[in-house]
């Protein structure tokens, strides 16, 4: 039980403190490139570095991550952010800050973010118990929604208003914390063997392939498909809301930047309350109904600016969808954790995340397509059109009974998994 608890505390330290760097880094570059800069394009590619890798690069560290230990991937993902946050501290100290080197460095920011986090979400099964996965994702999904969606932004944007040294010697020394924490994890965090088939199969194989087995696990799991599917949508309709925002803040709601900052952060204070009711909620309404609150919470995100542009309204509309956003993210997180097998996590979460997060850059593109051809109101109106679209598949597949079933094949696995690793 104490090196249960030591891991929890590990994964939720190493979280916020990644997440807030993270946060921190994502407000820090763009502001970096305004002073190099008066394109706005050129501007905007710096912020695209940073999420481009998830959908380009999701696929290969999914098939790192089952190949490695997971704890020394995302310790050496963490020690490469840390290394181009000093750099970053470097050639702003020096006069030497270029707008490649923030492109160079948003690119490997972005790519160790996502080996960090394939790495993390594949290693919490090994570090954590059955019994409290669905806690210590609530709490990991809560401290990833707060620093990296309001704490982090919120401090980056206080820090650079001081200096852009310190911000960035502050992102250095979350991300060094973060190094720390995983040192004090204990456990086996390689990816459990191939439990069964031919010799010729166990084998290692190209890492074409692997990323393919990847894919066709989630594409052939009716459940997971159906899931991943959804989320992909939802996506699609934040990264709009997220794009569309500033510019609705100034002209709609004649927001100050305060003001926008703390709209925006009705989101981060929605997860929070998402990861603190997560247990609650899945005991009094089910963890279908509990998964159906973040397709309800995104509708609302999409509808409120629409047909009511108040900021309190779209404020509790974001609050909402934070917590939606959030309660979703623990459930399916658990429920993949319990079905997917050991060696197959990093894969399966690559894949899934290619789904989802590899949407963003779609949705803040015809968010901007949008707005411009509609008017932002209209704009908002369209994607909460497309936020309902998934109701229907939703309902008609994810029921208790299919999650129930789902859970009951994993208890089997479980058990045949831990003979396997008892006996390797």
């Amino acid at each position: 039980m104490r090196a249960t608890r030591r891991n929890e505390t590990a994964l939720i330290g190493f979280t916020v403190a990644t997440n807030l760097a993270d946060g921190v880094a994502k407000i820090a570059l763009p502001l970096l490139a305004v002073e190099l800069t008066d394109s706005p394009g050129l501007v905007a590619g710096v912020g695209l570095t940073l999420t481009l890798p998830w959908l380009l690069a999701s696929l290969h560290a999914g098939v790192l991550v089952d190949r490695g230990d997971r704890r020394r991937l995302a310790a050496l993902a963490n020690l490469v952010r840390l290394a181009v946050a000093l750099a970053l501290l470097a050639a702003v100290a020096t006069d030497a800050l270029s707008l490649p080197s923030l492109y160079l460095a948003g690119v490997l920011i972005g790519l160790a973010e996502v080996v960090a986090n394939s790495a993390i979400g594949a290693l919490v099964p090994a570090a954590v118990p059955r019994e409290r996965l669905s806690r210590a994702n609530a709490w990991i999904a809560g401290a990833e929604t707060v620093a990296n969606e309001f704490a982090g932004p919120a401090v980056g944007g206080l820090l650079v208003g001081v200096g852009a040294a310190l911000a960035l010697g502050a992102s250095a020394g979350a991300f060094a914390l973060g190094a720390v924490l995983l040192a004090l994890l204990v456990g086996r965090f390689r990816a459990a063997p191939r439990e069964s088939g031919s010799p010729q199969e166990r084998a290692p194989r190209r890492t074409r392939a692997e990323m393919a087995e990847g894919l066709a696990f989630l594409w052939r799991h009716r459940l997971l498909r159906t899931m991943s599917l959804t989320i992909a949508v939802l996506v699609v309709c934040w990264s709009a809301w997220l794009a569309l925002l500033p510019s609705y803040a100034v002209r709609v709601l004649h927001l100050d930047p305060a003001g926008y900052g703390l709209l925006l952060g009705s989101i981060g204070v929605g997860g929070l309350a998402g990861a603190v009711l997560t247990a609650a909620a899945n005991r009094l309404l089910g963890v279908r109904w509990v998964l159906f609150a973040d397709l309800v919470g995104t509708v609302l995100m999409m509808i409120v600016p629409a047909v009511f542009p108040d900021a309190w309204a779209v404020g509790v509309a974001a609050f909402a969808g934070g917590m939606g956003g959030t309660l979703w993210t623990v459930n399916s997180r658990t429920l993949a954790q319990l079905i997917v097998p050991d060696r197959l996590l990093g894969r399966y979460g690559a894949a899934s995340r290619l789904l989802s997060w590899g949407t963003l850059p779609l949705g803040a593109g015809l968010a901007g397509v949008f707005a411009e051809v509609t008017g932002l109101r209209w704009a908002f109106a369209i994607f909460a059109a497309l936020a309902v679209v998934p109701v229907v598949p939703f309902l008609l597949t994810v029921t208790e009974s299919e999650i129930a079933a789902a859970q009951r094949k994993s208890e089997v696995d479980h058990v045949i998994l831990g003979r396997i690793r008892n006996n390797s």
